[in-house]
């Protein structure tokens, strides 16, 4: 699993989440997850999510740290379940901050207090499985009530290099776990 975080700032407008989008503009090829800041503008001809598009519900946000994750395998639901698992990384890293209000994860999304941290979506192209996380940094322009890291006190670039790391060792952990252990009939 190879990880990056690119520290110029990209707009994310949903079309980076397609195959081979990483090997292209950062040269990672094979399995990898990366990390960048910038705004959030998703227009609803760029929405995987559907039930989003049916309800008119676009993404936008001035801020927002964005993670891709590309596996070349084409099974979605594990794709769903990588995706679940990263959220759930995430937020045992906040909660981990001393003085951090309670986070609640309603299935692949992060709320504090009833506004929205995050947005997250997993689907598949037709050689592998895309994941998008972003959590907004700074939530103005969002369509819902939306609260971001500046006003956690959350260092958006430690956290991005932080939860890169945990990425990779759970991925690698995972594959661990497969090589160890003997069939059974």
């Amino acid at each position: 699993m190879q990880t990056y975080f690119h520290r110029e700032e990209l707009t994310y407008t949903g079309h980076q989440l397609r195959s081979h989008w990483i090997f292209e503009t950062f040269g990672l090829q094979g399995h990898a997850i990366v990390a960048f800041r910038g705004p959030c503008r998703v227009a609803l001809s760029e929405m995987v999510d559907r039930a989003d598009v049916a309800a008119g519900d676009a993404i936008e946000a001035a801020e927002m740290l964005h993670f891709i994750a590309e596996h070349f395998e084409r099974d979605l639901h594990r794709a769903v379940l990588r995706q679940r698992l990263f959220i759930c990384t995430i937020a045992g890293h906040l909660r981990a901050r001393p003085g951090m209000p309670p986070i609640e994860r309603e299935g692949d999304d992060l709320y504090i207090e009833g506004r929205k941290l995050s947005v997250s979506i997993a689907t598949v192209s037709p050689v592998s499985t895309l994941m998008h996380v972003g959590l907004n940094v700074d939530p103005a322009g969002a369509p819902v009530k939306a609260c971001g890291l500046d006003e956690l006190q959350v260092d958006p670039n430690a956290l991005a290099t932080g939860l890169l790391t945990a990425y990779e060792q759970e991925m690698a952990d995972i594959h661990m776990a497969r090589c160890k252990v003997r069939g059974v009939q």
